[in-house]
C-alpha cells in the first residue's frame, strides 16, 4: 500500500503519524497557541518532527463546528510564509484547505505535497486543477453540511453506506478527470456532521464505509467524540483518550493517523508494534 504524495511516495504498509500545525487563532484544540507568529508555527512543526511525526498537515482555516469565516486571501496569508520554510525540509507536507483558489496559489508556488480537503474537491474547479499536477496527493474526506452547520442534528439512514457512496462518487469524479488512484487517500470525516453514535459506527467497522482498496486516514485527536466518551470538556486534556483511539484505529487498518500529541502516539504505536512482533 503506497500513497503518491508530491515529492514522496509513501510506504503505508507501516502506519504513519501526521502531525497537526494549526495556523488558526480559533482552533478548537490549541486556541491559536502556534498561530501568532511564523516562528511559533515553525518551532511547533520542528517539535512535531522531533517527536516522531512523518507528515506535517498545515491548516489556515479552522473547521471546528461553528468556526468563523476566513477569506481565501487571509487563509493564504496565514499559510504561505510557514509553507515557504517548511517545504525546504525533507518531510511530506499536506495542506488542510477546501478552497480551489488557495489550492491554485499553493500549487503554482510548489508549496505542498498533498491537499487535505474536508470538502473532497467540491469547490470550483478543484478536480480539474489537481488533475494538472500528477504527483500531488489528495485526501478526500466526507462531511455532511459545512463547518458552520454540520453539527446541527446530523442525520443518516445508514451512515456507513452513505459515507461509502459519497467517497465512491468522489473517487469516480477524480478518476474521470485523469487523477490516478495512487494519489488518493480517504477519510470518513470523524466529527464532521456526525453524532457520537455515527462516529463510533465508522470507527468500529472501516470495511463498511471504505469503497475501494485505497489507503485511509483517521483524524479523531482531541475531538468532541473523545470528550464525550471520557467526560472531558477541555480538548488539551483528551490526550490519553486520543492516543487510545489512534492505536485502535491502526489496529483496525488505518494507514495514517492525524494527531496533535505526536510523541505519546508514537510511543503507544511502538509498544503496539512490539506486542505484534513488528519492527519498532
Amino acid at each position: 500500500m503506497q500513497w503518491q504524495c508530491g515529492r514522496f511516495r509513501l510506504d503505508l504498509n507501516q502506519p504513519k503519524i501526521m502531525g497537526i500545525v494549526n495556523m488558526t487563532p480559533d482552533s478548537f484544540s490549541d486556541g491559536g497557541r502556534y498561530s501568532h507568529t511564523v516562528q511559533a508555527a515553525l518551532s511547533h512543526a520542528e517539535s512535531l518532527l522531533k517527536d516522531g511525526a512523518e507528515i506535517l498537515d498545515i491548516g489556515g482555516e479552522s473547521s471546528r463546528p461553528g468556526a468563523d469565516y476566513v477569506s481565501p486571501e487571509e487563509e493564504w496569508q496565514r499559510l504561505s510564509p510557514v509553507l515557504r520554510e517548511i517545504m525546504q525540509w525533507n518531510v511530506p507536507v499536506t495542506v488542510d484547505t477546501r478552497r480551489s483558489e488557495v489550492m491554485r496559489r499553493l500549487l503554482a508556488e510548489g508549496l505542498l505535497d498533498a491537499v487535505n480537503d474536508i470538502e473532497a474537491l467540491r469547490d470550483g474547479d478543484a478536480v480539474e486543477l489537481l488533475a494538472q499536477y500528477p504527483s500531488i496527493g489528495i485526501c478526500l474526506m466526507h462531511m455532511q453540511g459545512l463547518p458552520e452547520n454540520m453539527q446541527h442534528n446530523p442525520d443518516y439512514h445508514d451512515v456507513a453506506q452513505q459515507v461509502r457512496n459519497f467517497l465512491q462518487e468522489r473517487i469516480a469524479v477524480c478518476v474521470a478527470a485523469g487523477i490516478d488512484r495512487e494519489r488518493l487517500l480517504l477519510d470518513p470525516g470523524i466529527g464532521f456532521g456526525k453524532t457520537v453514535a455515527h462516529n463510533l459506527t465508522l470507527l468500529r467497522d472501516p470495511a463498511a464505509w471504505l469503497p475501494e482498496d485505497l489507503p485511509y486516514l483517521i483524524g479523531v485527536s482531541r475531538k468532541s467524540l473523545i470528550g464525550a466518551l471520557i467526560g472531558e470538556s477541555e480538548p488539551r486534556e483528551r490526550v490519553f483518550g486520543s492516543v487510545t483511539a489512534a492505536v485502535e484505529s491502526v489496529r483496525r487498518g488505518a494507514h495514517i493517523v492525524r494527531v496533535h500529541d505526536v510523541k505519546a502516539t508514537r510511543q503507544a504505536l511502538q509498544v503496539y508494534a512490539a506486542y505484534n512482533g513488528d519492527a519498532v
